[in-house]
């Protein structure tokens, strides 16, 4: 038995896909910090909230991996999506030094890009050369 759903084939895979992509985009870079080029997301400002915050933030990045695990993504992959989440753990346990970490380390926009490089070699469609994104 597999845990991969059967999902309706190609708009609501679509749409899943754009919701995710948002999720990870609100998460790692959301906003771009003026004067720069900086992007920082949610996961940097929740850091902000000692243990809460950090708690939230991967709660919604263990949504992620859960939501890629539903569309059939291998085992190896979703082994290396909860290892970049748990690096991003690493990064923001520590003070101070883990609120510039979340602002390079983009681990939920990787996973993302790994999730729809996945569903576009399913679906026949080939990769992007531009890091998964249309």
């Amino acid at each position: 038995m597999s845990l991969a759903y059967d999902l309706p084939h190609l708009r609501s895979r679509a749409e899943t896909l754009e919701r995710l992509d948002a999720i990870a985009r609100l998460l790692d870079s959301a906003v771009r910090v003026p004067g720069t080029n900086v992007r920082v997301g949610a996961d940097a400002l929740l850091n902000l909230i000692p243990g809460i915050g950090t708690a939230v933030a991967k709660g919604v990045s263990a949504y992620l991996i859960f939501e890629a695990r539903r569309h059939g993504l291998p085992t190896l992959t979703i082994c290396r999506m909860a290892g970049r989440v748990g690096i991003d753990l690493a990064i923001s346990a520590v003070p101070v030094v883990g609120w510039f970490g979340d602002a390079f380390y983009r681990a939920n926009l990787k996973n993302i890009d790994e999730l729809r490089h996945h569903l576009r070699a399913i679906d026949g469609a080939p990769p992007s050369g531009f890091g998964g994104r249309v």
